[in-house]
C-alpha cells in the first residue's frame, strides 16, 4: 500500500504527465503557449501562474523535478498533513511565478517560464528547516552527501548570484521565490497563517458577501 506522502504525490505527478502529454498535440500548442507559460509577453497573466506549475518542455525536466518532490514528500506530508502540503505546493508555485514576473519586469525580459522547480523548491526549503541535519545528496553524486541545513544555504547563494548575473538556463528567480516561501512558511507561516485560517476564512466570507 502507498504512504500518506505517496498518495499525496502521485496525483501531483499524474497531472503534471498528463500535461507534458498535451504539449505532443500540435493543435493544443497556442493554448499550451498561453496558458501552461509564465511570461509578461503571454496573452494571460493570472491562470499561467498556477498552471505552469504543472507544466514542463522535456522529459528530463518533468522526471528531474518530479524525482525531487518524490524524495522529500514523504516526511514533508508527515510533517504538514496533506492538506496542508498542498496548499503550500499551490501556493508556493504561483509565489514562484510571481517572483518570476517581478523579476523579468525590472530586467524587461520577454521570456517565458514553465516547470514546478519554483513549488518544488517550496517544499525542499521547508524540509531544510523542518530537519536541518537532514543528509541531502545530488542525484548524480549520490556517494557527496551533506546536511540539509548547508544545501539549503548553497542553493540560496547559487540562486541570488544567478539573478545577479542573469543567468538564463533555470528562472533563478522563481526558485528563490520558492525557497523563500518555504522557510517563510515554516517560520511564520505555519503559526499565523495556518492556524489561524478559521479566523480568516471567516473574514474573507464576510468581505466576500454572500454567493449569488
Amino acid at each position: 500500500s502507498l504512504s500518506v506522502g505517496d498518495k499525496t504525490f502521485v496525483p501531483i505527478c499524474a497531472i503534471n504527465v498528463l500535461v507534458f502529454l498535451a504539449w505532443m498535440v500540435p493543435r493544443w500548442q497556442p493554448i499550451m503557449t498561453k496558458y501552461f507559460t509564465a511570461g509578461l509577453a503571454s496573452g494571460a497573466l493570472c491562470w499561467p501562474m498556477l498552471l505552469s506549475v504543472f507544466s514542463h518542455y522535456s522529459i528530463l525536466h518533468l522526471g528531474a523535478n518530479m524525482f525531487v518532490l518524490h524524495s522529500f514528500s514523504d516526511r514533508a506530508v508527515s510533517a504538514l498533513g496533506r492538506e496542508q502540503f498542498v496548499g503550500l505546493y499551490l501556493s508556493a508555485g504561483m509565489v514562484s511565478s510571481f517572483t518570476s514576473y517581478l523579476f523579468k519586469a525590472i530586467i524587461k525580459s520577454p521570456t517565458s517560464s514553465l516547470g514546478a522547480s519554483g513549488a518544488v523548491m517550496c517544499i525542499l526549503g521547508y524540509f531544510c528547516c523542518r530537519y536541518p541535519e537532514s543528509k541531502l545528496a545530488i542525484i548524480f553524486l549520490p556517494n557527496f552527501n551533506f546536511e540539509a541545513s548547508s544545501g539549503l544555504k548553497a542553493l540560496l547563494c547559487m540562486d541570488t548570484v544567478g539573478c545577479l548575473l542573469r543567468w538564463s538556463f533555470f528562472d533563478h528567480a522563481a526558485h528563490l521565490g520558492g525557497s523563500l516561501c518555504g522557510i517563510a512558511w515554516y517560520y511564520w507561516g505555519q503559526e499565523y497563517i495556518w492556524r489561524k485560517r478559521e479566523p480568516l476564512i471567516s473574514f474573507w466570507h464576510k468581505l466576500r458577501g454572500p454567493v449569488q
